[in-house]
């Protein structure tokens, strides 16, 4: 059955990166690190999509994945061209982005969550190995990634290209999500867990205060102690969050904004950011500055109602994408509650094997 919690925690992390690009609030970013626990849910949801299908799951993130960016591309890469960006091979990239497809100057700002989606990409190239590897050696496998990110944020390798930062940030992230779907996380005992999470929190705490980026305390700033701070919120939601949360369809209003931001997620978030960018000017020339309140919420009413929009527009991309039926706004049929092994399409189910909860439906989320 669906695990209306993991359905929360994308929720919420939806939201968050929402409304911390409109505000440009640093301290979202230590309350809820949305980027690593999206990773993470994506991880665990890797894992199980293995465990049904074998390398077959590989293709099958890619056909999930892709179409959506297919339909912002057909938008902004034509916008782009007519705007000054040069018609190269590279351009290429905006339909499978292994690297960072190009952009203009105002499509770079605009666009820019797309290196998401590159990672993202490698990360589910590397799973069948990675995954492996993780069953043979669980600690070293996980550890590796934050060792390759200690390795160069303490200057051993200060040159390092950016994805391999990259990688040792939320690779490590990915990885907790394996760890997450074979039930390790909830089987470790608290005399293990607690001391773990308050280490990696002071140690990551320190390192934020001692190097603050040019933001201030903002995480995106900061690698390692973006890293280890998150480290120990996974530790935390996944590992000692509850098996469930049944009162999200209590309400049946809030059940089903959760469930369709869930569905949506990669639709809202490749377009929230183009209308962040593009109403700035707007809100700055009527006078909706970030130091004052109440044009700070007329900003995020603004964007989450034009996303919204847009979602409506073009979001049943994604239902077609997982062999779903299409719907202008999902959620709207009840399903029954059945156990057993996950079917691809649905995703969000108790897996039969090893007893530990599956990622939900929604693919990709971050900001």
């Amino acid at each position: 059955m669906r695990n209306r919690y993991l359905d929360l925690l994308r929720f919420l992390a939806i939201v968050r990166v929402v409304v911390y690009h409109v505000t440009g609030l640093a301290s979202l970013t230590l309350v809820f690190p949305a980027m690593s626990v999206m990773f993470a849910l994506a991880g665990s949801l890797m894992a199980a999509s293995l465990d049904r299908s074998g390398p077959a799951a590989v293709l099958r993130r890619l056909r999930r994945l892709l179409p959506s960016l297919w339909v912002l591309a057909a938008v902004f890469v034509p916008a782009m061209l007519l705007t000054g960006l040069p018609l190269t091979p590279r351009v290429l990239l905006w339909l499978f982005p292994v690297s960072d497809p190009p952009a203009n100057g105002w499509g770079a700002l605009a666009l820019s969550p797309i290196w998401y989606l590159r990672d993202y990409l490698w990360f589910v190239f590397a799973s069948p190995i990675a995954l492996w590897l993780f069953r043979r050696a669980p600690l070293p496998t996980l550890l590796t990634p934050y060792v390759l990110l200690v390795v160069i944020e303490s200057g051993i390798w200060p040159d390092a290209p950016g994805p391999f930062r990259e990688f040792g940030l939320y690779f490590g992230a990915w990885m907790l999500g394996f760890a997450h779907h074979a039930g390790m996380l909830r089987r470790l005992a608290n005399r293990v867990l607690v001391p773990a999470v308050l280490l990696l929190a002071a140690a990551g705490g320190a390192w934020i205060l001692t190097h603050p980026g040019p933001r201030g305390f903002d995480l995106n700033d900061n690698h390692l102690g973006n890293a280890l701070w998150s480290l120990a919120f996974i530790l935390v939601v996944l590992g000692r969050g509850p098996s469930g949360a049944a009162w999200v369809d209590r309400n049946a209003v809030f059940g089903r904004v959760v469930t369709v931001l869930n569905r949506r997620a990669l639709t809202i978030y490749l377009w929230h950011m183009p209308f962040v960018v593009g109403l700035t000017p707007l809100f700055d020339g009527v006078g909706w500055s970030h130091e004052d309140p109440r044009g700070l919420a007329i900003r995020v009413v603004l964007v989450f109602a034009l996303v919204g929009v847009v979602t409506l527009a073009v979001g049943w991309v994604e239902d077609i994408a997982a062999r779903r039926r299409p719907e202008l706004l999902p959620g709207g049929r009840r399903t029954a509650t059945r156990t057993g092994p996950p079917s691809s399409s649905t995703g969000n189910r108790v897996p039969a094997q090893r007893g530990a909860p599956e990622s939900a439906t929604a693919e990709v989320t971050a900001g």
